[in-house]
């Protein structure tokens, strides 16, 4: 899996993880984040249980598992969090960021409600050893409970499954190199997956009056730079919530 340091700026630093290339081909490819601070630990979406040892190797060149405090949940599928449990029992201190409407469901993977920071549907912040981060709401893209993480120092937008994209390829680029070869990969995924043009555009809204160097979403490439913006324009001109093209 490959680690890639994304931004550092004196004790803070964001870090992606990717492209297993020992994944089985049945399995959803995902991109996890970590910020640490610190060196104190923030994960999002950390994954499947079938992908736990390669992310705890990669978080390790970073930082030491066990200082990971927080645990940030954009929404409750299991491709990026069904491995709740297992990253509990080697940092049982963490506190799992989920929206609040998920927190019964998520249990499901071995996750006491105890353990749980329910994240209302208007967001919050998580503090990261004196770094504060921002949740965004991002509801019904694509879950009806979905949130997303803005970091402002970073100026990174964790965008879970919007932006997200299905790349044909193992070792493919963890960044957007050519944008527009790159919607081919993304047009249909945000078509069946994101439901509502009403809500893909007050995120729009949300987010644009945003200051974002990156945007990082939870599958394919990160978009760095003027990317962010194609990315906003196109996202606005698709038609959500089809079946097929």
């Amino acid at each position: 899996m490959k680690a890639q340091r994304l931004f550092q700026q004196g004790e803070l630093q964001w870090i992606v993880l990717g492209r297993d290339p020992a994944k089985p081909d049945y399995v959803i490819d995902t991109n996890e984040y970590l910020i640490v601070h610190q060196g104190r630990g923030l994960l999002m979406d950390p994954g499947g249980t079938e992908i736990f040892p390669e992310v705890v190797n990669g978080i390790s060149e970073y930082c030491s598992v066990d200082s990971i405090d927080h645990i940030f949940g954009s929404h409750q599928d299991p491709d990026i969090l069904s491995s709740l449990s297992l990253w509990l029992s080697v940092c049982p201190q963490a506190k799992i960021h989920v929206p609040w409407v998920w927190t019964g469901f998520i249990t499901h993977f071995g996750c006491d409600q105890s353990s749980m920071v329910p994240v209302p549907d208007e967001g919050g912040e998580i503090d990261v050893a004196g770094h504060r981060v921002q949740l965004i709401p991002a509801h019904y893209l694509h879950s009806s409970g979905n949130l997303h993480l803005y970091d402002p120092t970073a100026k990174i937008l964790f965008s879970g499954d919007v932006g997200a994209a299905l790349m044909p390829e193992a070792d493919a680029p963890l960044v957007v190199k050519d944008f527009d070869a790159h919607t081919a990969y993304m047009e249909t995924f945000h078509r069946r997956w994101m439901p509502s043009n009403r809500a893909r555009d007050q995120w729009l809204e949300r987010v644009r009056a945003l200051d974002i160097d990156m945007l990082c979403p939870q599958h394919g490439a990160i978009f760095k730079g003027d990317d962010v913006q194609r990315f906003f324009d196109w996202f606005e001109g698709l038609e959500l919530g089809c079946a097929s093209n």
